[in-house]
This record gives structure tokens, sequence and C-alpha cells, in this order.
């Protein structure tokens, strides 16, 4: 055998079995792996998306619980104003039902000193005018000397 024909041979089955691989073999690899190139920079672009969301989630769960404690504190301020009010307006009226009661005790004491001055003054009228009895040994008839005795009640 000659070695040019060898060598040709080769070529021509090198050339052949090169033109089948790209012919019918290449395609379906370089389909195959086109498409995990594909499936692999979509879930890159998914991991990445995913990302964007959970640090957007973050974001918003951040800014909810924000506005979750300021409305608490909104709250709680709210609540322990209207607690003070409250208090206050409880303080105010105890006082004034103190002030009212004060005032109707000085009310009744005042009446209850007037009848017991009225009371002293019926009795010393009546003590006058035993011992003037005694005194004059005689009777001495109270409806007729009732004006002398209010006059004597009013001096007193």
């Amino acid at each position: 055998m000659n070695l040019n024909a060898t060598l040709f041979a080769q070529f021509v089955v090198f050339f052949i079995l090169a033109w089948f691989t790209m012919k019918f073999v290449w395609p379906p690899i370089m389909k195959a792996l086109d498409e995990r190139a594909s499936k692999i920079a979509d879930g890159l672009a998914a991991a990445d998306r995913a990302k964007t969301d959970l640090a957007l989630a973050e974001r918003r769960a951040t800014d909810e619980l924000r506005k979750a404690r300021e409305s608490a504190n909104e709250l709680r301020g709210g609540a322990e104003r209207q607690g003070a009010q409250i208090l206050d307006e409880a303080r105010a009226e105890a006082n004034r039902i103190i002030a009212a009661a004060r005032t109707a005790a000085e009310g009744e004491a005042e009446v209850a000193a007037q009848r017991a001055r009225e009371a002293l003054r019926d009795q010393v009228a009546l003590l006058a005018v035993a011992g003037a009895e005694q005194i004059l040994r005689k009777e001495i008839n109270p409806a007729a000397h009732a004006e002398l005795l209010n006059q004597l009640k009013a001096e007193l």
C-alpha cells in the first residue's frame, strides 16, 4: 500500500466523519448545551429576581414594623393622655363634690348655730320671765307680754 493513498483515504474518512458529526451529532449537542445555558441563565435571573424581591419584602416588612411601632406609640400616647385627662376630670369632680359638701356642711352648721341661738334666746327669755316672776312674786301672763319677750329675744 501506498502511504499517499492511505493518507488520502484517512483524510476522506476524517472529513466524512467531521461532516457527519457537524451535520447530525453536533446540532443536538449544541441545542442541549444552549438549552442548558438558557436554563442556567433563567435560574440565575430568577435567583436575582428572588434576591431583589426578598430585599424588597424585607424593606416592606421593616417599614410595616416601623409603622406599627409608630402607631402603637401613638395609641399608647393617646391612651396615656386620655387617662391623664380622665384622672384630672375625676380630681376636678372630686374637688367640686368636696367643695359642695363643705358648703352644705357650713350651711347646715350655720343653720344649726342659728337654731341653737334661737333656742338659747327662748330659754333665756323663759328664765328671765321666771326670775322676774319669782322676784315680783306674782304671776306674769306670757301671752300678754309676748311682744316684750320678742323684743328681749331680739336684744339678746
